[in-house]
């Protein structure tokens, strides 16, 4: 539909036009979802849904920056706890000391994060304890 309408012709027409023959060439037969009921139909509606739909599917956060990184601090544990070997333990708790380290010195805007370093070595005890 790169062509541009005639003159005298109305736009409706025109159109329609263009639909019906996309139609008859099969343009629109298989499309992804035919005959499915539309998604989040039964949702209430907000002027900003395709902000949500956008950060849903993109997994984006909106948090200020000292929640973000209450949450990765969070997401860490879990993942030392979920850790295949102490090796991995060390590195993914160090690597958010790190941060935890920078948001002291220097901390982030939002709410105050209240987040002290992870203490490693008693993080792989526990692990250790764990995997008995």
């Amino acid at each position: 539909m790169t062509e541009r309408k005639p003159p005298g012709i109305s736009f409706e027409t025109w159109a329609d036009r263009q639909i019906r023959e996309a139609e008859e060439r099969g343009e629109f037969a298989d499309l992804p979802g035919a005959g499915k009921p539309l998604a989040a139909i039964d949702k209430p509606y907000t002027e900003q849904w395709w902000v949500e739909r956008k950060m849903r599917d993109e997994n984006l956060s909106c948090l200020p920056p000292s929640l973000a990184l209450r949450k990765e601090a969070q997401e860490a544990r879990e993942k030392a706890a979920e850790a295949q070997s102490e090796a991995q333990v060390r590195a993914i708790l160090s690597g958010i000391n790190v941060k935890i380290a920078e948001a002291i010195r220097r901390p982030p805007d939002g709410p105050p994060h209240r987040l002290v370093p992870f203490d490693v070595e008693s993080a792989v005890r526990e692990w250790r304890s764990a995997r008995r």
